[in-house]
């Protein structure tokens, strides 16, 4: 049985969207295919296939996050005492030793990332490079675009 590594957050997210989908997705999908069975022929009827298949999605999203939360490790870092070592969960700034760019990333299970928002997988490479390190290390991850130097300046345990 896989465990899938996820922040308390990040499982409150799941939770939210299977609750949605299953109280509010799925009765509008059943209404769709009731209404489209009442227009006769199902062979030729595209609104009929169309609320189908759009069920059999709908499905296959709460069959899928039913799983991954009943095998979730849920991981609350802050009910961690903080001693600056970067682990899953926890918020890292880093600046890149060449341009001083500074950016700070959370670490978080596969299904929570985004980099856009700065969420980055536990599998990434900087991820990967980060795991085990501690506040004022320097690290060397190496990214598709090369080598690139980091000294880690913040390490924070926050939800």
């Amino acid at each position: 049985m896989t465990q899938y590594p996820m922040t308390a957050k990040g499982a409150d997210i799941l939770r939210a969207e299977l609750e949605q989908l299953k109280t509010v997705k799925r009765p509008e999908i059943v209404h769709a295919i009731a209404e489209a069975r009442e227009h006769g022929d199902l062979k030729e009827n595209a609104e009929y296939h169309a609320a189908r298949e759009q069920q059999g999605f709908c499905e296959g999203r709460i069959q899928d996050i039913e799983a991954k939360l009943s095998n979730a490790q849920i991981i609350d870092v802050s009910k961690i005492a903080n001693n600056g070592k970067v682990i899953f969960g926890s918020t890292v700034t880093i600046v890149n030793a060449e341009t001083d760019e500074e950016v700070s990333y959370q670490i978080v299970g596969d299904d929570e990332s985004d980099i856009k928002k700065n969420l980055i997988s536990i599998n990434s490479p900087i991820a990967r490079g980060l795991i085990g390190k501690n506040l004022d290390d320097e690290i060397s991850i190496t990214t598709p675009g090369g080598v690139i130097d980091y000294d880690i300046i913040k390490v924070e345990y926050t939800c």
